[in-house]
């Protein structure tokens, strides 16, 4: 595939070093690298900085036309496009620069932890804002609770004290325009009833103290309640002090926050609103209860930016049938200034808040202070860093065009100076580092070679026999593996799968799996090949390897033919370790067979013969499976595969595989492989 040359491309080192702009006299820095921008703009970028720069001209002008509202979209898009754009572009030139990217890097050091702190400051004051005007709120609140309740208290005492002659009626009457013309400022709608009913105090009162004070909801209606028995002539009486929830009390409260309001809440039951939770319950606004006007104060400087709350109150709900609900939520939303909750704050301090004030603005110059010292320090240190890379490189460009005689200054003993020295001396010494980069590079291409071999012997496609289904696992430890599986559909109804362990590591190894390949591939694809005993392929195979190997290669070997018709399994076990079956939650090895394959030319196999239940797996698998170590020296071993086998018996072949696979590495508690690990799952239902 051809690649195109790109519009903006990296520049190279040379062009950026030793431009012309360095030494022909004649332009500037500044205007060679406009040029050079100049020269690769392509027809996209100057339409997008056209739709830019018109987008921002519609914007400033107020033109909310249709179609310049599409050019802004356009003028957005280019925008970001630009800026995709531009980041490239300054990073292969502003970044190319070590000096700049050290500038960069002490630029973050210094900065982000300032910015990190600010923004945890700025979130902690919010939170604490945000609580300080919710706490003032519920305080105010909580007073005008308590003077009614006052107000309940002294009416019982004066009711119980009525001079002769005054009649219940009258007393009642005096008493309760007295209260309402003291506290009507404060308690604006103050209502004060007398009732012999005292049917709504049982349902409020559940300590038996015969009183009740707080926020009260009947139906949409929401008030400062307190409710009290006075004992009379002719039995008890209940006083009722009422202070209605409406704009006009709300305005009165919390004078040092700015807009409020209280919302009603009812059960949510359906439909979009939003919803508040409270516990497991889920209720939705049933009626906002606004401030009367009430607004945000005005800022006392730029950053007093308002704190937005949202908070809630428990209210006792009375509903129409009579129910008592003592947590009813009500939801308070409210904003403040925080210069008003500063003042708050700092009242107790009376002159000496100033004082404080200046020592905090004093500590945070002090800070900034040293913070910008230390800026100022690492941009003077990168000099001598940024000399000493320099001439590095310098010496780079020598060594690429083949001049090893130059060597780099030593100015300093420090680290950069023992870097020059070692610059030196490798040097020196470049023709034994071709040398063995020449010998890696050709064991990477037999690495190479070997791993390309072993990818085509490995199958490609599953078989495709009814009641089997065959998933297969390798890891390599190396980049080459010296395992070996196969599945060769020998008929409709018979599969052969086949796990090897090649002797051996590299192209050596692959080129013996290949031969194995060869050989067994060759004696499974004629005719008639599923009723072959494969005690005989076996033996067919060694004299193979014997014949045409050295008497330094061997493989372990398993093989298996299973028929799915008569659901019958016949096997032989070259020297591999042995595979096993799952099947009614036990394990069955599969055993029988001889030794390993290319040691002996007429040695004689066995073959196992067994009838496979129903559901049951055909594990195979290598013994990089099986020998990983755990720190205390014990291997995983065969018993812990086959525990493993029978526990995940139920799940997919795949599953199991991986599972397997998981099962070794952990008990190994080390990423890294001592061993090919391979693991053959067959479900035979």
């Amino acid at each position: 595939m051809v690649l195109s040359k790109p519009t903006l491309p990296l520049p190279s080192v040379h062009r950026f070093r030793y431009s012309s702009v360095f030494h022909d006299g004649k332009m500037t820095p500044i205007r060679a690298t406009l040029k050079e921008v100049w020269n690769h703009l392509s027809w996209l970028d100057l339409l997008s900085a056209f739709l830019v720069i018109a987008g921002s001209a519609l914007q400033l002008l107020n033109f909310n036309a249709g179609p310049s509202n599409f050019l802004k979209y356009l003028a957005v898009l280019a925008a970001l496009y630009l800026l995709v754009r531009f980041i490239g572009w300054w990073r292969s030139r502003l970044l190319w620069s070590l000096r700049n990217r050290l500038i960069v890097a002490y630029l973050f050091i210094a900065f982000v932890p300032i910015l990190l702190i600010l923004t945890l400051v700025f979130l902690a004051g919010r939170i604490l804002y945000s609580q300080l005007g919710a706490y003032l709120l519920h305080e105010d609140i909580q007073q005008r609770i308590e003077m009614i309740e006052d107000i309940s208290e002294h009416i019982a005492v004066a009711h119980q004290a009525l001079p002769p002659g005054v009649t219940q009626e009258e007393s009642e009457r005096i008493l309760a325009a007295q209260y309402r013309a003291v506290h009507d400022r404060d308690l604006p709608g103050l209502a004060i009833t007398f009732s012999s009913d005292s049917s709504l105090l049982r349902k409020l009162d559940q300590s038996g103290k015969k009183s009740f004070a707080g926020l009260l909801q009947q139906a949409d209606e929401l008030s400062l309640t307190s409710l009290k028995v006075i004992p009379d002539r002719k039995g008890e009486r209940v006083v009722t002090v009422r202070v209605p929830v409406t704009p006009v009390f709300l305005a009165t409260i919390a004078p040092d926050l700015g807009a409020i309001q209280l919302n009603l809440m009812e059960h949510y039951t359906s439909g979009k609103e939003p919803v508040y939770s409270s516990g497991v319950e889920q209720y939705r606004v049933a009626k906002p209860i606004p401030a009367h006007n009430r607004g945000l104060q005005p800022a006392a400087f730029w950053m007093d930016t308002p704190v937005n709350v949202v908070s809630s109150f428990d209210s006792v709900f009375v509903g129409k049938d009579g129910k008592v609900d003592p947590l009813r939520p009500v939801l308070a939303v409210f904003n403040a200034r925080p210069s008003k909750l500063n003042g708050r704050i700092f009242a107790s301090f009376g002159e000496l808040r100033l004082f404080y004030l200046f020592g905090f603005i004093l500590a945070a110059v002090v800070f900034l202070l040293i913070e910008a010292a230390a800026f100022v320090t690492g941009f003077v240190l990168t000099r001598r860093i940024t000399r000493a890379i320099a001439d590095l490189y310098r010496a780079t460009q020598y060594v690429k065009s083949g001049d090893f005689s130059h060597r780099v200054p030593i100015e300093h003993h420090d680290q950069l100076g023992e870097l020059g020295q070692s610059f030196n001396e490798m040097t020196g010494s470049i023709s034994g580092l071709i040398e063995e980069q020449n010998k890696r590079q050709r064991l990477e291409n037999e690495i190479s070679i070997a791993r390309e071999v072993q990818n085509q012997l490995f199958p490609s496609t599953l078989p495709s026999v009814p009641g089997v289904e065959i998933e297969a696992i390798c890891k390599a430890a190396r980049s080459v593996s010296g395992d070996y599986y196969d599945f060769i559909q020998l008929s409709p109804t018979h599969v052969a799968i086949a796990i090897a362990d090649i002797s051996g590591k590299g192209i050596s190894a692959a080129l013996l799996m290949a031969s194995l390949q060869a050989a067994l591939r060759s004696q499974m694809l004629t005719d008639g090949t599923e009723r072959l005993c494969t005690a005989e392929l076996v033996a067919r195979l060694n004299k193979h390897l014997v014949r045409n190997t050295g008497d330094d290669r061997f493989a372990t070997f398993f093989i298996a033919v299973y028929d799915s018709a008569t659901r019958t399994l016949r096997y032989t076990n070259a020297g591999h370790l042995p595979s096993f079956l799952v099947c009614h939650g036990k394990s069955e090895r599969l055993d029988k067979g001889g030794m390993v394959l290319g040691v002996l030319e007429d040695y004689g196999y066995e073959e196992g013969s067994i009838v496979v239940g129903p559901d049951a797996l055909l594990i195979g698998y290598s013994d990089g499976l099986v020998e990983p170590e755990n720190v205390y020296g014990e291997e995983f071993g065969i018993r812990r595969l086959e525990e493993s086998a029978v526990r995940l018996h139920g799940a997919a072949p795949l599953m199991v595989a991986e599972s397997l696979m998981a099962a070794a590495e952990e008990w190994a508690g080390t990423p890294e492989q001592a061993d090919d690990m391979t693991v053959i799952v067959a479900r035979l239902r």
